[in-house]
């Protein structure tokens, strides 16, 4: 009998040092694929770094969700509010945010979009009110300690973070009680690229926003790396971290998708219509859950 509980015990034994060797294992290649997910992705923004905002200022559908995006951000920050930008890229809307007289902290994952804001920064005399720094989201840990009103993130930089949760956790170390977060992220139903695609007969292209891993999504012969998300499922990320929403639309509901530019430039007075519509009923249940982007306010719980 006390060979058999010997043996007994010993099989339980290996078999949990086999299991905590495989879940370790498992631990290190998730570790190293979100490491090269993460390399991929810099090196693609690092790649247009220098024609980026040019090309985002040439691209209507691109300057409409930004204005739409801004104005409301606009909306719920008082008179000299400290906002930190949270993938920051050329510093666009951070020079008018310090122009208008607000205290801005802004990061960026990929070193030459953050060269390119400090100089946007300069050019503007604006150093005293904007500082840029070398930081992906995932590491925002490692900011200077500090709180914020608000933190701001649009075109989908939260889309490209390893781990949303995570990054809930650490957007809320830094608000302050009360504080906003203006995000707008990349949505998994695109009634356009649905439509385009599948009426092309590519299916495994309309489908890919529906995928629930990382997809690489190609930038100009490069990878970024891109999590699709549902607004609840955002919301869900943050409501773990003590956010509440305060208010949900689409962005690009009606209107094609940014990369449909060629289309919005031959039919700029029918995109212009199509983008009231998306102001009419972007907000409505259910249809604020779709469109290319959601524009999403969250609240720090007091």
């Amino acid at each position: 009998m006390d060979i058999l509980t010997a043996t007994a015990r010993g099989a339980r034994e290996r078999a949990a040092r086999e299991k905590e060797t495989r879940e370790r294992e498992a631990r290190e290649r998730e570790n190293v694929e979100r490491q090269r997910a993460l390399i991929d992705t810099q090196r693609a923004f690092d790649g247009v770094a220098s024609r980026y905002d040019r090309s985002n200022a040439a691209n209507p559908i691109l300057c409409a969700m930004r204005k739409r995006s801004r104005d409301t951000l606009d909306r719920f920050l008082e008179p000299g509010s400290r906002v930190l930008d949270l993938g920051c890229g050329p510093g666009t809307d951070d020079v008018p945010l310090g122009q208008s007289g607000h205290e801005i902290t802004a990061i960026d994952w990929s070193p030459l979009m953050v060269e390119a804001a400090r100089h946007r920064v300069r050019e503007a005399g604006l150093d005293e009110k904007v500082r840029i720094e070398h930081l992906g989201i995932h590491q925002l840990d490692q900011l200077a300690p500090d709180l914020f009103d608000a933190a701001y993130s649009s075109f989908g930089a939260l889309n490209c973070v390893p781990d949303l949760p995570e990054a809930a956790r650490t957007i809320a170390d830094r608000l302050r009680p009360g504080g906003l977060l203006v995000a707008s992220a990349i949505g998994r139903v695109c009634p356009w690229e649905i439509a385009l695609y599948a009426a092309r007969g590519a299916w495994s292209r309309a489908r890919l926003r529906f995928s629930r891993h990382q997809v690489a999504v190609p930038l100009e012969g490069r990878t970024v790396w891109t999590r699709y998300y549902a607004p609840r499922e955002f919301a869900r990320a943050f409501r773990s971290a003590g956010f509440a929403v305060v208010s949900l639309r689409a962005l690009g509901l009606v209107t094609p998708p940014p990369y449909l530019e060629a289309f919005a430039e031959r039919h700029p007075a029918l995109v212009g219509r199509l983008q009231r519509v998306d102001d009419l009923v972007g907000g409505w249940p259910v249809l604020r859950s779709w469109g290319d982007h959601f524009l999403i306010v969250l609240r720090k719980r007091r």
